[in-house]
């Protein structure tokens, strides 16, 4: 019961937490949570998920938070605001959603219609940025605003797909800058130079959150996402690596020296496939294997037992592109490669959460199991 077992730990030790600062690292674990919480109706998480929010979410506002600054990355914790409202009624929780929506009816848009990255980050798209705004963005379409933004929705995925996507290598470069001036940006293209599997990672999660969220009705849209959704776990999975299963810090780069497997893009990779079984867009008999390889993988070669603690390892603490005054985020092969690989961080442990999740949706829905998983993952020995 690896899995469990670390992940009930480390929501205890979240749960002593206080950041004094709104962010996005954090939401991935809420987020988790909030998936662990349907998987397994353990009121533990739901508790976990509330005790978080109520440190910063309070009747005049969010705490550490403003929407001026259009910061894209300040919208995915106010996700798990939906559920609390929906169980307790607080209006608390509503005026939160309604504050952090302000910012996306604002927030700057590039020439072609997408929400910039960051106001400090204008006219630039980063597959990130979809997993961070268009969840919630789609939640408040459902719950308060009828839908008549979906087709805003959809739109800014299409434009990841004609502006990121290479036709040759079948993956997302990680960003484009529209106006084509920044240092790390290609000078015909606009793209930036390198294939990141965690930006893949996340643009594969908001298209599976996206399209689950989607009402059925809206055949046509669900169709879009479907269609991106599985051309790009299609085109991720050419690089899955043979003889682990997970996928290297750098896609499209296996032999790169200094290269290496990294956690939180091959456990989003997971979530997603795994979804994809679960609402029946990705055949179950095709690629239900590949993520429960990614499962065992990770279970396999990345927890360690440190002084009686289970660690999660492989995790790239973080990447991005400029601004304009920090050259060192240029994109190339070298600074990928010198950002720190830790354990245990935020977004690492909360994708990993994520996949656990999916997993045993799966086993509660009734999907018979593969041979060998469960003992692999409930009998290892903790």
């Amino acid at each position: 019961m690896i899995f469990e077992r670390y992940i009930k730990n480390y929501m205890y030790e979240f749960d002593q937490l206080d950041r004094c600062f709104w962010n996005y690292e954090d939401g991935c674990v809420l987020i988790g949570a909030q998936a662990m919480y349907e998987a397994t109706g353990d009121e533990y998480y739901f508790d976990s998920i509330r005790n978080f929010i109520d440190r910063y979410v309070k009747d005049d506002g969010i705490m550490y938070y403003d929407p001026k600054e259009y910061n894209i990355d300040k919208i995915p914790s106010g996700r798990v605001l939906y559920l609390l409202y929906k169980r307790t009624h607080n209006e608390t929780y509503r005026k939160a959603i309604e504050l952090l929506m302000g910012q996306l009816r604002e927030h700057p848009r590039t020439e072609c219609g997408s929400f910039w990255h960051k106001k400090i980050y204008p006219y630039q798209i980063w597959l990130d940025g979809l997993y961070m705004g268009m969840p919630f963005y789609m939640m408040y379409e459902n719950d308060f605003d009828g839908g008549k933004n979906y087709s805003d929705i959809i739109n800014q995925f299409l434009n990841a797909r004609k502006y990121l996507y290479d036709e040759e290598k079948h993956l997302y470069y990680h960003a484009y800058d529209e106006k084509k001036e920044m240092f790390w940006a290609d000078k015909e293209t606009g793209l930036s130079p390198n294939f990141w599997s965690r930006a893949t990672g996340w643009y594969l999660m908001a298209l599976a959150d996206c399209y689950e969220l989607m009402p059925e009705e809206q055949e046509e849209y669900r169709k879009v996402l479907a269609d991106l959704w599985k051309e790009a776990v299609d085109g991720m999975l050419e690089y899955q690596d043979k003889e682990s299963g997970l996928f290297y810090q750098l896609t499209a780069l296996p032999e790169q020296e200094g290269n290496y497997l990294e956690t939180s893009s091959s456990s989003m990779v997971a979530y997603s496939i795994l979804k994809g079984c679960r609402l029946g867009v990705l055949p179950e008999a095709v690629y239900r294997a590949k993520g429960e390889e990614i499962l065992i993988a990770l279970e396999t070669r990345m927890f360690t037992m440190k002084n009686g603690k289970l660690e999660l390892g492989g995790m790239c603490v973080g990447a991005g592109l400029g601004p304009a005054d920090n050259p060192r985020r240029d994109g190339t092969v070298a600074y990928y490669l010198a950002e720190g690989v830790v354990h245990d961080e935020q977004k690492g442990t909360g994708a990993a959460m994520m996949a656990y999740s999916e997993w045993l949706k799966l086993r509660k829905q009734g999907i018979e199991v593969l041979p060998g998983i469960e003992v692999e993952i409930y009998n290892s020995g903790y």
